[in-house]
């Protein structure tokens, strides 16, 4: 168990079941629906994984923030969606694409595809969100 450096094994299957059992549900944003991978208990909270994907019919609010945290990643498994960030412009991510947002980055998410789904992974697990105003012009 020392080779493990403190995480436990863990699985998480589409269909609920594994070492990690969880579904869909509501989160961060009320236009997103969260499935928890486990990631967050099995590393003791210095990652965390989510499946997320868009709630039909609702659309982003497009909201600028930044997060407190050390490590964020983005990648498109269906659908596209568009962030915007600052000193990037607007970036379209497509089904493949992924994008790792730097530490305290100002950005926001503009409009998604209805079928959008994504893997989120963070660290550490349980970050702040700050809503921030939008950054001066370039």
């Amino acid at each position: 168990m020392s080779l493990w450096k403190g995480q436990t094994f863990n699985v998480s299957h589409a269909d609920g079941t594994g070492t990690h059992a969880g579904g869909f549900e509501g989160g961060l944003r009320a236009f997103f629906e969260y499935r928890d991978l486990g990631i967050k208990d099995a590393s003791k909270g210095k990652f965390v994984a989510h499946v997320i994907r868009a709630i039909p019919g609702r659309h982003a609010e497009p909201q600028w923030h930044t997060h407190d945290l050390d490590f964020q990643m983005v990648y498109i498994l269906k659908g596209w969606v568009i962030f915007e960030y600052e000193g990037q412009g607007e970036i379209t991510l497509r089904e493949g694409s992924s994008v790792l947002q730097p530490p305290g980055i100002k950005h926001r998410e503009a409009t998604h595809s209805e079928d959008l789904e994504l893997i989120e992974i963070c660290s550490p697990a349980s970050f702040e969100t700050e809503l921030i105003d939008p950054p001066a012009s370039e």
